[in-house]
């Protein structure tokens, strides 16, 4: 059963940054530590290392949702791009996407494309989302996503 890696882990490191106290993603979803949305119980603040298991936590989640949604053979890069790409913004985005179906019907060179469709939040092309889904395709072609900027 496929895991996420460190390379997917990376990716989500670097474009959902760190916070130890709650803020509000540009979504406006309460959230803390790397992209953690809060549900229930606001935590006044975390530790690095409370930020650390949230994140696998919650990859784990994506990456289940990933296994499940497209049981299809992926490279590692592929499937870390995925979970990046699912952390970000769901299960149900990946599920309804035309993106899953390239991926179903074998059609992987359309993936950077899909990708690339998904720069939105409230409405708005967002920098930080063109620069990320930049890098989540670069991954899954097997390039070294890096610290894409």
């Amino acid at each position: 059963m496929m895991q996420v890696g460190e390379a997917g882990l990376a990716l989500i490191r670097q474009f959902e940054g760190l916070a130890l106290t709650p803020y509000r993603c540009p979504a406006g979803l309460l959230t803390i530590g790397y992209g953690h949305v809060l549900r229930g119980p606001v935590l006044p603040s975390i530790t690095p290392t409370q930020a650390e298991e949230l994140l696998l936590q919650d990859a784990a989640i994506a990456a289940h949702a990933v296994r499940h949604l497209l049981p299809v053979a992926l490279q590692p890069y592929q499937f870390d791009a995925l979970v990046s790409f699912t952390f970000n913004l769901g299960s149900g985005a990946l599920q309804r996407s035309t993106l899953r179906r390239r991926i179903l019907e074998g059609q992987h060179a359309a993936v950077p494309t899909e990708l690339m469709r998904w720069v939105h939040a409230n409405g708005r092309k967002l920098p930080g989302l063109i620069r990320r889904r930049a890098a989540e395709a670069a991954l899954y072609q097997g390039f070294s996503a890096g610290h894409v900027s």
